[in-house]
């Protein structure tokens, strides 16, 4: 393992990790937050800003990561994440929150982007699948350990603590990335024309059909963000992180068993796997009605995750133009985000805050990731006829 990944794809995965863990860190208690703020009704923008000001600077950053450096805008993407964690605490009105959480999506925006252009530079092309694995390990870690220490530290201190610590994680990550080489050669100095965005600037076309797949089956995380910190509330447990906690060592584990799966039998049918389980963790996340049904139900969408989301970032790799590695990256991301964001929309439609409509909106969650498996299947059929005729 050592000598298959550099000392800079490591540093990229912590550097990961722990931005990862700062806006993750806080998300669980966002829910109680803005009811505080007397904003009740508005719990699905909490995710849906977020994602919506995400997509919009993906076509920036991935431009911009294929021309400036792929660090800068990890370091654009780190910073925003840090003064937004501490402009947090003096939201005193529901507005002024939603114009933060639009303002923060940014950062999620930037740094995830420059960062998978940077480590697809540095990957051998042999063993993606794995390397993806690896990565996408610790942002499931960075995931978990941040949603699962959130409530603890706000029972703990305060909203203010945790969001001074969400911030110091921030700087850790930045801190991280200064100790890592560079890997765009041809760099070009800033200047604002290379902010004029084209369609071939928004969208990778060679990407697409992953970036679909992530689509319908982010659509299904959106919903676990927003719904999961309320269903943890009527199960009668009190740390909202509860879900992502058992989530992620699942996805871990899984990870760890099937890290090069895709490199053997190929993305599309790794895909079908993890997307089939998808469906079936949609329906049990959505019937929990006990613990331990529930620890059953994060365990089976961990492994469901820890299967699809390497598997992606990986098929991404593969399908991207060397030289349009960033818009590739940002093209993905825009699939997250705007599933992430559908899949939260959903709830403010289909769940009033009561029990008894949870149900309805995972059950759409699972007939997304059911159309994820119906396009695979039709892609790995053509592949075949495809290779029967030649």
């Amino acid at each position: 393992m050592k000598n298959k990944y550099s000392k800079n794809f490591w540093l990229m995965c912590l550097a990961m990790f722990f931005f990862m863990t700062s806006f993750n860190l806080i998300l669980p208690e966002l829910n109680n937050y803005i009811s505080i703020l007397d904003g009740a009704d508005k719990k699905g923008l909490i995710i849906t800003l977020f994602t919506i000001s995400a997509a919009i600077s993906r076509p920036f950053s991935g431009k911009l990561a294929d021309t400036i450096g792929r660090k800068k805008v990890i370091y654009l993407g780190i910073i925003c994440s840090f003064f937004v964690m501490l402009i947090y605490p003096f939201s005193y009105s529901v507005l002024f929150f939603l114009i933060l959480r639009f303002l923060h999506g940014f950062s999620a925006g930037f740094a995830p982007t420059g960062a998978t252009a940077l480590l697809t530079d540095l990957i051998p092309e042999k063993s993606r699948g794995h390397a993806m694995g690896i990565w996408g390990t610790f942002i499931s870690l960075g995931i978990g350990v941040g949603q699962t220490l959130g409530s603890w530290i706000y029972l703990s201190f305060g909203f203010t603590i945790l969001f001074l610590i969400g911030a110091l994680f921030s700087l850790i990550a930045f801190i991280l990335v200064f100790w890592i080489k560079e890997t765009l050669v041809n760099q070009q100095e800033f200047n604002f024309k290379l902010l004029r965005i084209s369609w071939q600037d928004v969208f990778e076309p060679n990407v697409l059909p992953a970036a679909f797949v992530m689509l319908l089956s982010a659509m299904c995380s959106g919903m676990i963000f927003v719904l999961t910190p309320d269903l943890s509330t009527y199960l009668g447990i009190s740390n909202k992180g509860f879900f992502f906690g058992i989530y992620v060592i699942a996805t871990i584990l899984i990870r760890l068993l099937t890290s090069s799966l895709s490199d053997r039998i190929g993305r599309e049918k790794t895909l079908l796997i993890g997307c089939f389980i998808l469906v079936i963790s949609m329906l049990l996340v959505g019937t929990s009605n006990s613990i331990v049904s529930y620890i059953f139900a994060a365990i089976i969408f961990g492994i469901a995750t820890g299967i699809t989301s390497p598997t992606m970032f990986a098929w991404t790799a593969d399908l991207s133009h060397e030289d349009r590695r960033g818009v590739g990256a940002g093209t993905m991301f825009i699939a997250l985000e705007f599933g992430i964001m559908f899949g939260a929309l959903l709830t403010l439609v289909s769940y009033d805050s009561t029990k008894s409509t949870i149900f309805i909106t995972f059950l759409i969650g699972a007939v997304m990731a059911t159309i994820a498996c119906i396009y695979l299947i039709v892609i790995i059929a053509r592949k075949k006829k495809v290779s029967a005729l030649n």
